[in-house]
């Protein structure tokens, strides 16, 4: 009597089908596969071998703790090629005399996650046997044309799902400084974490059958994961403060790559890790997409407005001694903001709105009851069509809006000046396969003033001002401005004078006589120009005052008058000096210094208001790789940091990290360090992963938070 067909071992070729589908450095030993990409496993049997014609094959293939055929999270798919009810696939690479190799696909629309894979075996159409082959984790393929996240690009492929590290643009407009980071989306773990993170969204928590069978779409998915990155609404990742207090968690400042960041909300049951702000809160989200197989990068738009009532126009107030004022609708121009852009198709949407699309997990706005915004179409903001899905309006507001300008006197208001160029400049994300920076502004709007622009302004107003009856935008979302180091003296914002142009006769303008470097007197020139033919007498207020992360002031700590008699077209300087000793103590996290002048014409109601912003800078941390860097061999890394103020600081302590080149983040307590001292410190570490790599420092203190440095290393494989 024939013997049926029995399974002794599975070899799910675990090492072979991660090179093949791109997840080799996730894992050599575990099996994960995108969908739309087949993948082999090899059966061995303990009798006999296969027999086509008597022996059937059936593989099972479910997700969830639902699985279900009806909504595709079960997939029964047979390897006679019968056309069964799953379009899984199923087909005989090798049939040896003990064993079976066969190859396995999932349709590009398979939910992704983690799945356990079965067999049933009906020998001779009388018994069925089963078995347990094993699990694999299934994930998004961007190599897949069938696949929503295809993208036709290995450059841009490499740069938006393989890299592991890049850089976060931060400062102003007028000094832009790479911030290095360490998404570090292939690590140990976080792929699991990753999984974990969508099974604690209250959406599985509600209706795990149904979140589940939704996880094949890239729009769905991308939602979820930006409610789970903020802790608003769940146990998400990452709790956000902008309040300058930090005692009981972590400076957002010093922060430097999102691994730690995940491996913390793991190890403490999926605490809310605190503190992060938004460009913390996009840093993370790009891991966790890269690590799905969703392409995504991070953007920053410097000027970045916030319309908290629809009408496209951002109001600042201002004193009569020239000092902006807390806005009570907390309308406000943050320096910058941080969010993602992921590349998907829109099938929800019109033809045309697909390829990247906006995702912002920075906890502002609630979007169908929950703190997350997108994914919105870069296309549908740059042609205004702000009345597409999912929240393209907000999204619009922060690259497009209007900034109007009000002087307080008297308990009246008086409107000065509309400026509609002064929100959405430099809209900028890390250049592929380059350290370079890529302006993308062009991508989300005309150029400023163009008819075109203006025309997609009116558009998107008329379509808000349809919506505003369903009541008015809330928002309390306040963001910071860290500067990274390394790169070129700063440049300070202006804003040109706020009178109308055509009846100006007089400019005043800020100078700086030195890059305003921390723990130095800030000196600065006033220049008065008069550009008519009459004498001018002039009385200039002036002052300084901190700005905290979102744009909002704190009281004055400096101030002075000048009076100034220009004669006809005359120019004259009144300089000034802000004493290190007499800023320090007003700073915030965000070294941020706005000093403005407010002049006013004897025998002249007329004002002339100019302001500058100042960001004071660190010298940055040097990295040295002492040697070759080669794959499990020893490795000893320099790195040298200075104390730049003339004052004792204490409590300082270095943090290096780099995917493939540290098991984890390394933390030195260096303790007190002297006025200007120079120290140096050498690393012991063992590369473990071959390419391109990025080792991030980052050094902090009781004075300050947030010194890094970065250093590129190429590990080879072999001597």
């Amino acid at each position: 009597m024939e013997q049926g067909l029995e399974v002794a071992l599975t070899d799910l070729q675990s090492s072979w089908n991660n090179v093949r589908h791109h997840t080799e450095e996730i894992s050599s030993d575990r099996l994960l596969v995108r969908r739309g990409q087949a993948f082999n496993i090899t059966l061995y049997f303990r009798k006999r071998g296969f027999q086509p014609g008597l022996d059937n094959i059936i593989f099972v293939a479910e997700t969830g703790p639902l699985p279900d055929l009806s909504n595709g999270t079960r997939a029964l798919f047979s390897l006679a090629g019968h056309h069964g009810p799953s379009p899984w696939i199923a087909s005989l690479e090798t049939n040896g005399a003990s064993s079976l190799e066969v190859s396995l696909c999932a349709p590009p629309t398979a939910a992704v996650g983690r799945y356990l894979l079965k067999v049933h075996i009906d020998c001779f159409q009388k018994s069925v046997t089963a078995y347990q082959l094993g699990e694999f984790i299934l994930l998004f393929n961007p190599w897949c044309p069938g696949d929503s996240v295809y993208l036709d690009s290995e450059p841009q492929r490499q740069e938006y799902v393989v890299n592991d590290y890049g850089f976060i643009y931060q400062g102003n407009k007028n000094w832009i400084r790479p911030c290095p980071w360490n998404y570090g989306q292939f690590e140990e773990n976080i792929i699991d974490i990753c999984l974990e993170l969508l099974d604690k969204s209250l959406n599985f928590q509600i209706d795990p059958a149904t979140d589940c069978a939704l996880r094949g779409s890239p729009v769905y998915i991308s939602r979820v994961v930006c409610a789970m990155i903020n802790s608003n609404d769940d146990n998400g990742v990452l709790n956000g403060n902008w309040s300058e207090s930090y005692l009981d968690g972590i400076n957002p400042a010093e922060w430097t790559g999102s691994v730690a960041i995940l491996k913390q909300w793991h190890a403490t049951g999926c605490q809310p890790v605190r503190y992060g702000q938004c460009w913390v809160f996009a840093a993370i989200m790009c891991t966790v997409m890269r690590c799905l197989g969703i392409p995504t990068r991070v953007i920053t738009n410097f000027d970045s407005g916030h319309d908290t009532d629809g009408n496209l126009i951002i109001d600042e107030y201002y004193d009569s001694t020239g000092r902006i004022l807390e806005n009570k609708k907390k309308d406000t121009v943050w320096n910058f903001h941080v969010w993602n852009e992921c590349w998907m198709a829109r099938k929800d949407l019109p033809p045309g709105y697909g390829g990247w699309q906006v995702l912002d997990a920075t906890p502002q706005e609630t979007s169908n009851g929950l703190y997350c915004c997108g994914p919105a179409s870069v296309r549908a903001i740059k042609e205004g069509e702000v009345d597409l899905n999912y929240d393209t309006a907000f999204a619009f507001s922060m690259v497009n809006a209007d900034c109007m300008s009000w002087l307080v006197y008297g308990g009246k208001e008086q409107k000065i000046h509309r400026d509609t160029n002064t929100v959405g400049n430099f809209i900028s994300t890390k250049s592929i396969q380059s350290d370079e920076r890529d302006d993308v502004t062009e991508n989300y709007k005309y150029i400023e003033g163009s008819p075109q622009e203006r025309l997609v302004f009116m558009r998107a107003l008329q379509k808000l001002k349809a919506r505003r009856s369903e009541g008015p935008h809330k928002a309390d979302s306040q963001h910071s401005t860290p500067v990274p180091l390394n790169g070129d003296s700063p440049r300070s914002l202006h804003m040109p004078s706020l009178r109308p142009s055509d009846i100006v006769q007089v400019s005043l303008k800020f100078q700086l006589l030195d890059p305003p470097n921390m723990g130095q007197d800030i000196r600065f020139v006033l220049l008065a120009l008069n550009m008519s033919l009459q004498f001018k007498d002039l009385k200039v207020n002036l002052s300084a005052q901190s700005l905290l992360h979102d744009g909002s002031p704190l009281p004055p700590f400096w101030q002075d008058t000048a009076f100034i008699t220009l004669s006809p077209e005359e120019a004259k300087t009144h300089s000034c000096r802000i004493p290190y000793s007499q800023y320090s103590q007003y700073l915030s996290t965000d070294k941020l210094i706005r000093i403005s002048a407010l002049g006013e014409e004897k025998n002249s109601p007329e004002k002339i208001l100019v302001d500058k912003i100042i960001t004071l800078a660190y010298p940055g941390i040097m990295i040295n790789v002492l040697g070759a860097a080669i794959v499990n061999q020893p490795l000893s890394i320099q790195v040298l940091f200075s104390n730049p103020l003339s004052e004792h600081v204490a409590d300082c302590v270095l943090t290096v990290e780099g995917s493939g080149l540290f098991k984890k983040q390394q933390r030195v307590l260096i303790g007190v360090l002297k006025p200007q001292h120079r120290a140096s410190i050498t690393l012991e570490t063992v590369p473990f992963k071959s390419g391109q790599r990025q080792i991030q420092a980052n050094l902090r203190s009781n004075k300050f938070k947030d010194i890094k440095g970065y250093r590129n290393v190429y590990v080879d494989l072999r001597l």
